[in-house]
Order: C-alpha cells, then structure tokens, then sequence
C-alpha cells in the first residue's frame, strides 16, 4: 500500500564512514582545543579555520549540504579571513592573549556548562527520521508523509527556506535585527574613534 523508506541501509552502515565520522570528530575537538590553548594568534586562528572545515565536514555526514556550503562560505571564507587581516593588524601577535588568572573558576564553569550538557541531551526526547516514518512524532507535529520526510534530503533548500520564512519567521526575523544592531554599533564605536 505504502512505500516503506529504511534509512541507515545504504552507504551510512559502513566502516568507511565510521573512520570518516572519528577523523573529522577528532580533528575537530583537537583543533579547536588548539585555538584556545595556543598563544600565537596566528595558529590559533588556523586551527579556527580547521575547525570549521570539521564542522562543515559533519553538515555533510548529516546530508545537509547546503549548510556545509554555508559554513565553508561565510566562516572559514569570510569570518576566518577577517580574523586573520585583524591578525595581521596587531602588534605582538606571538605574544597573544595573556593567561587567565582565574584558571580554576573557569575550569569548574565549563565542567558544569557540559554537564548540564550532557544531562539535556539525554533527556530530551528526540524525534527522527524513523519516528516520523511510522507516525510516532513528526508525523503529527509536521503532517509529514514519507515522501515528504525523503524529500528533506533531496530538496534541502526548499525545506530550509520555508522553515524560516513560515515556521519561524519571526525567529530568523529577531536574528536579523539582532545582526543589523550589531553592525550599526560597531559603526559608530568606529565612528567616535575617528
């Protein structure tokens, strides 16, 4: 009657991937425990742009490919670049930021911020693929059909579109003009130093 979809059959069930999925986690969290550790801003700003691309690298192991796109254009293109310009700019950049004279305050405030971490997401009552498939969730929170739900990874730019511009508008509206305010006040902080 209906067409069965099985996710996790195909290509995601192999060793290959599970290899691929580890180097890009590890090489990620290694690089980005390098930007923070690493007193040459140059580096650590390398290591930022690694960082990313690990990211990006995941964006694509979740077939999101178009925010992979994103995310190698507008962080490791535009955000990275600056950095590095801003880098460039400064005196004493092998010096870099001095130590945290509060090492053990901020060591127990991170600990605690991955704890309440932890502790969400295994609470959380997360909904898949396959719970909208069988109409255990998404089915009723989204009136997905299964073609619909398949249609996610085909046409992820419609979906990505309606989603802001129908189901939070008024999130990606907020956002907007949180980034506007950020930019006119970082004009006229310019603008009284001159």
């Amino acid at each position: 009657m209906g067409q069965k979809i099985m996710f996790g059959e195909g290509v995601e069930n192999t060793a290959i991937i599970d290899i691929v999925f580890w180097v890009i986690s590890v090489s990620t969290i290694v690089a980005a425990i390098a930007v923070v550790q690493l007193k040459d801003l140059f580096r650590a700003a390398l290591f930022l742009i690694v960082a990313f691309i690990g990211v990006a690298g995941m964006f694509i192991m979740l077939r999101s490919e178009f925010l992979a796109i994103i995310q190698i254009l507008i962080y490791v293109g535009a955000i990275s670049v600056l950095l590095i310009f801003a880098i460039f700019m400064t005196r004493d950049v092998e010096s870099g930021s001095p130590a945290n004279n509060l090492p053990i305050p901020a060591g127990i405030l991170a600990v605690g911020f991955g704890v309440i971490a932890v502790v969400v997401i295994l609470s959380t009552n997360w909904l898949t693929l396959s719970d909208g498939i069988s109409g255990d969730g998404m089915n009723s929170a989204y009136n997905a059909t299964p073609t619909m739900i398949s249609g996610v990874f085909t046409n992820t730019v419609p979906w990505i579109g309606r989603m802001l511009l129908q189901d939070f508008v008024l999130a990606f509206e907020v956002a907007s003009v949180l980034l506007l305010s950020a930019v006119i006040g970082a004009l006229a902080l310019i603008r009284e130093r001159d």
